[in-house]
């Protein structure tokens, strides 16, 4: 087990197995690691401890005690699941350390380009479990029980599961030395950049893959929903494109070296599930579930296994892409969860968190939630999977619950038939499941993006008219967000003119209004409108021809409050945060000159100081 723990830097990295002084420097051991992984443990089963970390690769990753713990706990199945063989799963944790490591202040170079589903977390952990019990009689207990968990604060659990049935079968026969080996190869990955193809050596193997970007627009949506074709993955093609991204028809330059190596295998996507298999048994409550998650409703989901928990968890939260998903969630979450306590008591309302739990103890424990979705077993089959049924809470029973919705919650809107026609209709004909997903997410896209654009229209109605700014005046401020003004709006500009659903789309707004998600939303909406705002008045100032004709009738103090407030857009334009061409900021740079020299002597030492 790692002796490091508590607070302090996450890492002070040197080689493997020896911490460095320092803080992190350009080329430092580890670097291109710590850009795809936090770190990979091994958890195994001890007699007297129960679960136990067994090793931390690199082992001067500083893990918290309650971290460590806590890894332990999910990186098992729970006894009720009965899993038998090799088993891969995901949960998310909370990160408790006091201090940030160095490597959190650059993920905004990262995140600035990344859709949102994609970003970089800053405060909670993935871990990706590859799990294995099987018969062993040299063992005391009869079984070998152990897990290999990759720890990173990337959602790419797509290419992470691949990656894991890759080295961890060979880890369990070869153990230390293999996982080593395979941290040095990480080690030499290139960093994920957005909207890049790149080829990942491993083991022999070569995984290609390529993360989604943001478009011209960043997270706003767009009216012209996604070709079809850009949904649907093409597994023989080096370029897959995301949702906002175009086809290149050009192959990217590859290294000298790079030739060299195998064909590379093919991911699709770094992230994204086979949408129709995990909702098989919910097709026909795709709606409601889409409802209760854009509202942030508290919600469970009891599964037979880890795999299944945390598969619908995170099928569940991907149904709002490319809104992000404000809310907590945990894919497996066990009674040993260090957060247990806080999501089960009764003496406040259940906090909005999507729950995937394999105990049924949970049942009992979580039955004043006001949605609990329990799921059986897959049957696989040329028909439509056996659907669960909407039932009311107080039907939930102890342990014996069937599957089920159960909930009081009444959809707002009308069910999509035609969907489910098609579906069926695909299942009949056997479609290919890819092609079957892409249906279903096609249309949980629209219907998102049918719910979203009219917020999105009101809001951009709120931005001052770019004529209104004037260089030597405070911009002026974006109009407050009134509801009843944009329920109003809805009855010529509503989602009616994008969506084929009936129903009730004006009390749907009104319980968004009061959920995380709006929340969420119209702060990150009304933070980009403001930085807009900044950057349109900066380059109001830097276009302006008579400054010294501005400045002949002011105050010292109001020419160096020109300066301070000139400096600060600068610094805030070449940090990226406002969207400003170099060209106006080395104008911004000239204007400051020219204010500064028309200070006295005194002044301008005290702003431009040797």
């Amino acid at each position: 087990m790692d002796p490091l723990s508590g607070a302090g830097p996450r890492r002070a990295r040197g080689r493997l197995g020896a911490a460095a002084p320092g803080a992190r420097a350009a080329a430092a051991p580890w670097a291109r690691f710590s850009a795809w992984l936090e770190c990979v443990c091994v958890v195994t089963f001890d007699l007297e401890l129960g679960q136990a970390l067994e090793l931390v690769y690199p082992s001067d990753f500083r893990l918290t005690d309650k971290e460590k713990s806590s890894i332990c706990y999910l990186s098992f199945p729970d006894s009720h699941s009965g899993c038998l063989g090799d088993t891969q799963f995901s949960f998310r944790i909370r990160q408790c350390g006091r201090q940030k490591s160095p490597w959190h202040a650059e993920d905004w170079h990262y995140n600035s380009g990344a859709p949102v589903s994609l970003q970089r977390e800053p405060a909670h952990y993935f871990g990706y479990v590859y799990f294995r019990q099987v018969k062993d009689s040299s063992v005391k207990r009869g079984y070998f029980q152990k897990s290999l968990v990759l720890v990173s604060r990337l959602p790419f659990v797509r290419l992470f599961q691949a990656l894991l049935s890759l080295i961890a079968p060979e880890y369990f026969d070869k153990l230390a030395p293999c996982l080593e080996a395979v941290c040095s190869e990480i080690d030499q990955w290139p960093a994920p950049v957005p909207g890049q193809t790149l080829n990942l050596p491993v083991m022999g193997v070569v995984l290609q893959v390529r993360a989604g970007r943001r478009g011209r627009e960043g997270a706003r949506f767009t009216e012209t929903p996604t070709p079809i074709w850009q949904l649907l993955p093409f597994a023989l093609q080096v370029h897959v494109p995301s949702r906002v991204d175009r086809p290149e028809h050009s192959p990217p330059k590859q290294c000298s070296h790079e030739n060299l190596l195998p064909a590379p295998v093919v991911l699709t996507s770094v992230h994204e599930l086979d949408l129709f298999r995990c909702f098989q048994p919910v097709l026909t409550h795709v709606q409601t579930l889409w409802e209760l998650m854009l509202l942030g409703e508290p919600l469970v989901v009891l599964a037979p296994s880890p795999a299944m928990s945390s598969e619908m968890v995170l099928a569940l939260i991907s149904c709002l892409q490319p809104l992000k998903f404000c809310c907590d969630y945990r894919p497996y979450f066990t009674i040993h969860d260090s957060e247990f306590k806080e999501f089960t008591t009764r003496t406040q309302a259940p906090p909005n968190v999507v729950l995937g739990v394999t105990n049924p103890f949970f049942i009992k424990t979580l039955q004043h939630w006001p949605h609990i979705l329990r799921v059986g077993e897959p049957k696989m089959s040329g028909d439509l999977p056996k659907q669960v049924k909407l039932k009311k809470p107080s039907r939930l029973k102890t342990l014996d619950t069937k599957p089920g919705l159960y909930t009081t919650y009444s959809a707002h809107l009308h069910r999509d038939k035609a969907l489910l026609k098609r579906l069926l209709k695909g299942l009949q004909k056997k479609r290919p499941w890819d092609t079957q997903t892409a249906l279903l997410r096609r249309h949980l896209l629209e219907l998102t993006q049918s719910f979203i654009i009219p917020l999105e229209h009101y809001m951009a109605s709120l931005m001052p008219l770019q004529k209104s700014i004037t260089p030597w005046k405070t911009p002026p401020q974006i109009r407050p967000f009134r509801q009843d003004d944009f329920l109003r709006s809805l009855e010529h500009a509503g989602p009616q003119l994008t969506c084929i659903l009936k129903g009730d789309w004006l009390g749907l707004y009104r319980r968004f209004f009061k959920s995380p998600h709006f929340d969420g939303w119209y702060r990150q909406r009304h933070k980009e409108m403001a930085q807009k705002l900044e950057a349109l008045h900066l380059e109001a100032i830097c276009e302006a021809q008579n400054i010294e004709t501005w400045m002949k009738d002011k105050s010292e103090v109001e020419v160096v409050d020109l300066v301070l407030k000139l400096r600060e857009k600068l610094v805030q334009a070449q940090g990226h945060q406002l969207p400003v061409k170099e060209a106006a900021l080395q104008r911004a740079q000239l204007h400051i000159e020219t204010v500064i020299g028309s200070l006295p002597k005194d002044l301008q030492a005290v702003l431009c100081p040797p």
